[in-house]
């Protein structure tokens, strides 16, 4: 199968509108990917010409595509830098932007430049999208093959002045920006991966309007790279080595929990409790494991539902009491849950119909 065959095939098989639809099928992906891409974590870089069938397998899956590791340098793990989005995640987003015709689109984050090509698609002849990439390279490589597409690639991290209907971010923030949403309009969208924590965690996509205060509600889980002027160092996971003080169980195991999808939905409703994916030796093999912190205080739940923990606090038993109220509202799809955040930015409220509101500070 040629590329041409696997874009088409790519593009028939998204849910999405119409319009959308089209507008991935003008804007072939494989015009956007760079020759070399970052299969994994691990490992050397993939050469479109060493691999050409590989290389093209990996840019037509259903995933997103790391395009840059290590902000372009070297290190013992293939931290992504800069990426192409999966296909469906693009697609929901841009939905949920209601971008159309004449809209004036800001994107952070050009990344390859695919999706800003699809935006540009989507607004016609009289709309504007102006995309904003902080690495100069990815930003030369995302203007060379913008060309044409009427596409404005600035390189750095402040947006240009002028009004915007809509902004979409490509990256995930813990608090926006007051410079993304300086020039949006009245009535205007911006739509963007929520990070909960400072590092690792879950991403959810929130389509927020207005000013003051921002709202709005979840489009669906992501899990995107931080906005570079947002990073931290990571911390000590919790518990790493702790002396077990206490043992217990959850109402369900940890593999239940993960299966299920319950995660992004506890972290949303339990701002004071860290919750984050490991894995640990267990039993005659490795198991992934929920790792919980709360200040000096840990917990980890074990895929026989066993906990075990350390410190003041009780992690363990602070979430089975969320998840206790999850369940009983009969756990809530994660589109029912909403973001309220503060003029200040500082504190981001959460909510689900009756349940809340959770409050997280930044």
């Amino acid at each position: 199968m040629n590329l041409e065959d696997m874009h088409e095939r790519l593009v028939d098989g998204l849910e999405t509108t119409e319009p959308i639809r089209a507008a991935f099928a003008a804007h072939p992906r494989h015009g956007f990917v760079p020759d070399m891409i970052w299969p994994s974590a691990t490992g050397l870089p993939l050469y479109r010409t060493a691999d050409p069938d590989r290389w093209a397998r990996i840019v037509y899956s259903d995933d997103a595509v790391t395009t840059q590791a290590n902000d372009g340098g070297s290190g013992l793990v293939n931290t992504p830098s800069s990426s192409t989005s999966a296909p469906l995640v693009m697609a929901d987003m841009i939905r949920a932007s209601e971008v159309g015709p004449g809209s004036r689109v800001l994107e952070i984050g050009t990344g390859t430049g695919w999706n800003a090509a699809i935006l540009s698609s989507l607004v016609g002849p009289t709309g504007s999208v102006i995309s904003l990439e902080i690495d100069p390279e990815v930003a030369e490589h995302a203007r060379e093959r913008l060309a044409g597409t009427g596409v404005q690639v600035v390189t750095g991290g402040v947006p240009p002045e002028g009004a915007y209907d809509t902004v979409i971010a490509t990256c995930a923030v813990r608090h926006i920006p007051e410079e993304w949403t300086v020039g949006l309009a009245e009535g205007g969208r911006i739509v963007l991966p929520w990070a909960t924590y400072d590092w690792r965690g879950p991403t959810p996509i929130v389509a927020l309007s207005g000013s003051t205060p921002l709202t709005g509600a979840f489009v669906r889980d992501g899990s995107f790279m931080r906005d570079r002027t947002q990073r931290v160092p990571p911390n000590r996971f919790p518990g790493m080595d702790g002396e077990i003080e206490r043992e217990g169980r959850f109402p369900i195991s940890s593999d239940e929990m993960i299966e299920q999808d319950l995660l992004t939905r506890l972290v949303l409703a339990a701002p004071e409790v860290w919750v984050g994916l490991g894995g640990r030796p267990w039993e005659d093999g490795h198991a992934s494991i929920i790792a919980l912190g709360a200040g000096d205080s840990w917990s980890y739940v074990w895929p026989d539902g066993s906990t075990t923990g350390g410190g003041p606090r009780d992690p363990a038993e602070e979430l089975a009491k969320i998840y206790a109220a999850l369940e009983d509202a009969g756990w809530p799809e994660l589109d029912e849950f909403t973001l309220e955040v503060s003029p200040d930015r500082r504190t981001h409220r959460v909510r689900s119909g009756t349940l809340g509101p959770w409050d997280h500070r930044v």
